[in-house]
């Protein structure tokens, strides 16, 4: 056997050391890719990443033999391909049905739970990305097919272009992959990559691009992967086609799992075991939505158990277990006049974006919010930029992205305060969170927001303690506390003064007195809401995270102050819906010396701190005679009041509504019913009178 000779050992140790080094950039690269990505915390610069590219790309040259399958530098593009080949979908690739209010989302919900006969259903509500939907096939872990949505039966071969997408695996990392798993989600672009994109045009003497949408729609079908490897699209998975080698029976443990492959799936994606919570979960999620870095353009309601997909099956165009809420979204260029910040109700300090006037769905925007620090940042929005900004549904103004192409000229960056505006008490980030607050119980603000609120419909509903009255009585020195407002009197109240514009004098300003007849409505209104109970008094003093339904949860089985008092955090995260988190809050309110003051100066005050006791064991909610209805009362009732008749609706299941629609499951009408009784008999509504509805349901429950 004849021995290697000198060159063949310097050849075979080259090799080695070149192979150690491919496994090493190629480490690095995708630990990168994941952290840029993926969690948008970047731990190099893009010039330190290219420099490692390059190595690699030279090693590679070197030695070919020893580039790796899922090497980073096929994420530069490969071949520029002729034409897009169409490609037939294994399983079709169907769209969603829309719905556009939450009435509409409720009785489509309810349409799908029926179809499954008295079957409990769980609901996974996830964002609706406003992206390019797209198909990614694995076969024994390696990627092997990209395809767009097409028709649903065939889409274009967009496999080129799909391998350029860094947060998706080339080769999952796992033992013994499935033999198929095709992966259905959004292909996108963040507002960010799009802002950097434009710079670029603009530099090239090219028109920018208006939206991340139109862009990942032509990026994802050129034919040269480089340009698309430039533009950074990214990928969500939501969903499945084709599985093989896969035995997931939840929609949930199923995107837990792909998470765990390395694949991004769709952020705060929930599970809801009711139509009731998922509804309410929306205006959650909605308020969320501002800080993503995506465009979301709604909500979507996913049927959780695979079986019951089965069972529903599907349509021509769409499956009978999802439903979508979308709303419009519209959108306008302005510019940036300023920044300013507002300290809230909880000592969150929230930026807000002072802009040129512009008209966005007929209504004039001038103010935006930014949301926080971090977005800030996110966006490099600086004062004086050209920024779009957009409004979708009912969410307010929102900055979306900085036409930094448009930035002629250098601006500073905007410096976030460190020392709270108001008390000059020093702010503090939330332990892992994007929020900085002012923790200072006294700060003026705060007091402020807070008896804005604690006044509000949602609050303790005093009537007549709007803001004006709230400033009026601050500026006097007449409140420092909730506890305070049960303290005035109407001859004080009477005697306060107040600016007004005099009549027919242009914007001249006097003072005017607050008035005996004012004076006597907000006493009598404060007076009142002392009957409100123990639920709407925890919903109306700013605890973190306790609202009007948590409070409604917690005292159903805490009813009294005294039980409140001495439940434990462990009693009280145990009540379904609520959790560590709100337990933690409430708990620690009570606690501390601030919030057991609060608490107690309002007992003393005469607020009901109670609610009625149990009588009865608890009651199966899927018996109560009016769930899921939507029923409206009008006209006077002679035993009900409005709050009582809405009240008793809610507690038989209904759900207590406004006006009479065709989605109306009947009406209760009393004395002088109008315009609604007759909509009601246009549209073929139920009618009961109010001796008919009480025969019917008050021995219910």
């Amino acid at each position: 056997m004849t021995k290697p000779s000198a060159d063949d050992r310097s050849i075979e140790r080259s090799s080695n050391v070149a192979s150690q080094r491919i496994e090493e950039l190629s480490r690095q690269l995708r630990h990168h890719d994941r952290l840029y990505y993926q969690l948008a915390t970047p731990e190099i610069s893009d010039l330190e990443y290219d420099r490692l590219m390059e190595e690699l790309a030279a090693l590679e040259k070197q030695h070919p033999e020893l580039t790796l399958p899922d090497s980073p530098t096929h994420r530069v593009g490969g071949d520029v391909v002729e034409h897009l080949v169409q490609v037939p979908h294994r399983v079709p690739m169907l769209s969603i049905d829309n719905t556009y209010s939450q009435d509409e989302l409720r009785a489509a919900m309810q349409r799908i739970e029926k179809s499954l006969e008295g079957e409990s259903v769980a609901w996974v509500m996830e964002y609706k990305i406003d992206g390019v939907a797209g198909s990614i096939r694995y076969e024994q872990g390696e990627l092997v097919l990209g395809l767009t949505r097409g028709n649903g039966v065939v889409g274009d071969d967009i496999t080129h272009n799909v391998k350029t997408i860094r947060d998706l695996p080339l080769v999952l990392d796992v033992p013994n992959p499935p033999a198929v798993l095709e992966l259905r989600g959004e292909i996108y672009m963040t507002g960010a990559d799009l802002a950097d994109l434009n710079v670029r045009q603009a530099e090239a003497g090219l028109e920018p691009y208006k939206n991340t949408r139109n862009v990942t729609a032509g990026t994802i079908r050129l034919l040269d992967p480089k340009v698309a490897s430039e533009r950074k699209l990214r990928f969500f998975c939501h969903g499945s086609g084709e599985l093989v080698g896969v035995d997931a029976t939840e929609h949930m443990v199923f995107l837990k799992w792909v998470e765990s492959l390395g694949v991004p799936v769709t952020p705060d994606a929930v599970r809801l075991d009711s139509i009731d919570a998922a509804i309410e979960a929306v205006s959650e999620l909605e308020k969320e939505m501002p800080d993503l870095p995506f465009e979301v353009d709604g909500i979507v309601f996913k049927v959780d158990s695979f079986a019951q997909r089965e069972e529903l099956g599907i349509r021509s165009k769409s499956p009978r277990w999802v439903i979508a809420y979308k709303f419009e979204r519209y959108e306008a260029i302005t510019k940036l006049e300023a920044i300013e910040v507002q300290v809230g109700k909880a000592g969150t300090i929230t930026p807000v974006a002072y802009l040129t006037p512009v008209d966005i769905a007929d209504t004039t925007v001038s103010r935006a919010s930014l949301h926080n620090a971090d977005e800030i940042e996110r966006l490099d929005v600086r004062v004086g930029d050209w920024v779009v900004v957009e409004k979708a549904g009912k969410i307010i103004p929102k900055v979306v992205r900085v036409e930094k192409h448009a930035r002629k000229t250098e601006l500073p960056k905007y410096e976030f305060p460190t020392t709270c505006p108001q008390c000059g008490e020093p702010l503090t980030r939330d332990e892992g969170g994007v929020y900085i607050r002012c923790l200072n119980p006294q700060c003026p603000a705060q007091l402020r927001q807070r008896l804005v609120y604690f006044g509000s419909r949602p609050g303790m509903d005093i009537d007549g303690l709007g803001e004006e009255v709230v400033d009026l009585l601050l500026q006097n020195g007449l409140v420092a506390s909730f506890a305070d407002l049960y303290k005035l009197d109407v001859p004080t109240l009477a005697s306060l003064t107040w600016p007004r514009q005099r009549k027919g004098k242009g914007n001249e300003m006097i003072d005017v007195q607050f008035g005996q007849k004012n004076a006597e409505n907000l006493v009598q209104g404060i007076a009142e809401s002392r009957t409100r109970g123990l639920a709407r008094v925890l919903s109306s003093i700013s605890i973190r995270h306790v609202g009007p339904r948590v409070a409604k949860l917690v005292t159903a089985k805490f009813w009294n102050l005294d039980l409140l008092r001495k439940a434990t955090k462990e009693e009280i995260a145990s009540i379904h819906e609520i959790g560590d988190r709100i337990a933690d809050s409430l708990v620690g309110f009570l606690a501390s010396e601030v919030g057991s003051q609060t608490i107690a100066d309002l007992d003393a005050a005469g607020a009901v701190m109670s609610e009625p006791e149990p009588t009865e064991a608890e009651i199966d909610p899927s018996e109560l005679p009016l769930l899921g209805k939507n029923v409206v009362a009008t006209g006077s009732l002679e035993h009900y009041t409005r709050d009582e008749i809405k009240a008793r609706i809610e507690s038989l299941g209904g759900r207590a509504a406004g006006s009479v629609s065709k989605k109306t499951d009947f009406l209760i009408v009393g004395e002088k019913a109008g315009s609604k009784l007759t909509k009601a008999e246009n549209l073929g509504v139920e009618v009961l009178t109010e001796e008919e509805f009480r025969q019917r349901f008050e021995s219910a429950t």
